[in-house]
């Protein structure tokens, strides 16, 4: 039997959350199906209830994929509650290259994606510099304030 994953995440933009994660993951979003101008054209037209969907919702797209074929695609549903606590799942976005990388590139590797995600809306909430480990990572939070690791 053949599976893929998908990953769902609630939020209350996900026009937002499209943009962000976009670009931190390096994805692009999904485009709607066959012809169809939009995802709520697309959805209506497989007998999606409007009353099943959120004013502008498949306005815009609402999930990104990986252009590589890799990854599992991302789709941001609308919720109306906020988030209200700590995240149980989060992204590691990798990007020093692992423990074969010297110390110094992949401190350099993690700060420049650091700022590049900042420019895009999201916040720092720690650094952890610990040498004497090998360690230098950051532990961010998305526009809306879902928390992922820069390591």
């Amino acid at each position: 039997m053949e599976m893929t994953v998908q990953l769902t995440i609630d939020c209350s933009d996900p026009q937002e959350m499209v943009t962000f994660w976009a670009k931190a993951l390096g994805y692009v979003p999904e485009p709607p199906p066959g012809g169809h101008a939009t995802w709520r054209a697309y959805w209506a037209a497989v007998g999606v209830p409007e009353a099943e969907l959120p004013a502008g919702a498949g306005d815009i797209p609402e999930s990104i994929i990986d252009p590589a074929g890799r990854g599992p695609r991302v789709w941001f549903q609308q919720v109306p509650e906020p988030k209200a606590a700590k995240n149980r799942w989060h992204f590691d976005l990798k990007v020093g290259g692992g423990r074969d990388v010297p110390l110094d590139v992949r401190t350099q590797r993690v700060k420049a994606t650091v700022e590049r995600l900042v420019e895009a809306g999201a916040t720092v909430l720690r650094i952890k510099d610990e040498p004497d480990i090998g360690l230098y990572a950051a532990a961010m939070q998305d526009p809306e304030g879902n928390e992922f690791d820069v390591i």
